[in-house]
């Protein structure tokens, strides 16, 4: 139970619980573009020690010359790391992604609208980030027309 503030008095949450997932308590309302760059700015700021392992890495056009952005609103859902130029969103997961039907289904979203999404593990970025580097170059380098291509017409139809 919650202990009760004096009447117009608001508690500020830091940042949301992890249990809780992306967005929290602090998630913005879908319709309000300010309020999702200001959610945005707040995710920003408050990288996890794996997302600024792997920022390091992507920022500022050091990954082989492709343009990186953090925590980017993408309809009603915000990506850790997307590269726009090649359509590709990099997520790292915590323990309370496992199994994720939001996650699922929020991937569903994003390869709707012609990105692809690399999940990652923090223990792969604090293990074995080379892996994880070679994973994303792979998925730089692979041609766009095969992402987007409509699939071929079945024989005899």
């Amino acid at each position: 139970m919650q202990p009760l503030l004096p009447q117009g008095e608001k508690e500020e949450l830091s940042s949301p619980s992890p249990l809780e997932g992306e967005g929290g308590a602090l998630a913005p309302d879908e319709g309000s573009l300010k309020s999702k760059q200001a959610f945005a700015k707040h995710l920003r700021r408050n990288l996890t020690p794996e997302e600024v392992k792997l920022w390091v890495a992507l920022r500022g056009r050091r990954f082989e010359n492709f343009k990186f952005r953090r925590q980017v609103p993408i309809g009603k859902y915000f990506a850790d790391f997307v590269c726009q130029d090649r359509k590709l969103i990099v997520e790292l997961d915590g323990g309370q992604h496992s199994e994720s039907e939001y996650d699922k289904a929020r991937d569903t979203g994003l390869q709707s609208v012609g990105y692809k999404v690399l999940r990652f593990w923090n223990v792969d970025v604090n293990q074995a980030m080379d892996g994880v580097l070679l994973t994303i170059f792979d998925s730089l380098n692979e041609p766009l027309i095969r992402r987007f291509a409509p699939p071929s017409p079945t024989r005899g139809k």
